[in-house]
């Protein structure tokens, strides 16, 4: 039989060794991973064009079965483009959606969707319909290719998972249309791998990769202030 003081001072051994290495995980291996790949094309947006005639957003698209995930998508993005770009009038996906069914435009718009997913492209008298009821000539959609979501144990003490790595993956694709001439005038698309290791049950979270592709991809449109050498 252990006597108790040995007992009681293995216990207490193993709580600071338990202490040591949980303040040691969260000080120096709490860290976010970030890699991702960005391609874009200017093809004939200039860099005043978003400031001078607005940019609206249209309903996104997605393949992956998250349909439920587009709303908040079009939502995360807006908020970025407006926080970066204050100086490009921004209309959200509810004001455009609000706007195109106060114009009796329901139907047309669907259709117009319908017409799309058969051929990747947005049918020019509706497209200038939409553009001039929510009052933007420039039109922003949004597809979700992927987004997946995961976690993984890295260290466990005593049957406890101290570290765990949480990760996350998207793939976006965003154009940008000109209501007027029915044409493509940019498009970019990022896909990101984000890893952050941590002893939180807080997962990489849609949002917040969202935010961060967001970001990158609009510091590539056309008059950003990372951006000044592509005015066309």
């Amino acid at each position: 039989m252990v006597p108790t003081y040995f007992r009681h001072t293995g216990q207490r051994l193993q709580m600071a060794a338990l202490a040591a290495i949980t303040l040691f995980l969260s000080a120096g291996c709490a860290t976010d991973q970030v890699h991702s790949s960005v391609q874009f094309d200017a093809i004939s947006l200039a860099a005043d064009d978003l400031e001078t005639w607005g940019l609206g957003f249209i309903t996104p698209s997605t393949v992956t079965g998250q349909e439920q995930d587009v709303q908040n998508l079009a939502f995360v993005f807006a908020r970025v483009l407006e926080k970066e770009r204050p100086d490009i009038h921004v209309v959200s996906l509810p004001e455009a959606l609000s706007s195109v069914n106060r114009a009796g435009l329901a139907d047309e718009y669907k259709q117009m969707y319908v017409d799309y997913s058969d051929t990747g492209i947005f049918k020019k008298d509706a497209l200038h319909r939409v553009g001039e009821v929510i009052g933007a000539r420039y039109l922003a959609q949004l597809k979700l290719s992927s987004f997946n979501q995961n976690s993984r144990g890295r260290f466990s003490f005593l049957g406890l998972r101290l570290m765990q790595t949480k990760a996350a993956n998207i793939r976006l694709f965003l154009q940008i249309w000109d209501s007027d001439s029915g044409a493509i005038v940019w498009e970019g698309a990022e896909e990101m791998n984000y890893a952050w290791d941590t002893s939180s049950e807080k997962p990489v979270t849609f949002q917040l990769i969202v935010e961060e592709i967001a970001r990158n991809l609009v510091n590539k449109l056309p008059g950003a202030p990372d951006n000044p050498a592509q005015d066309k």
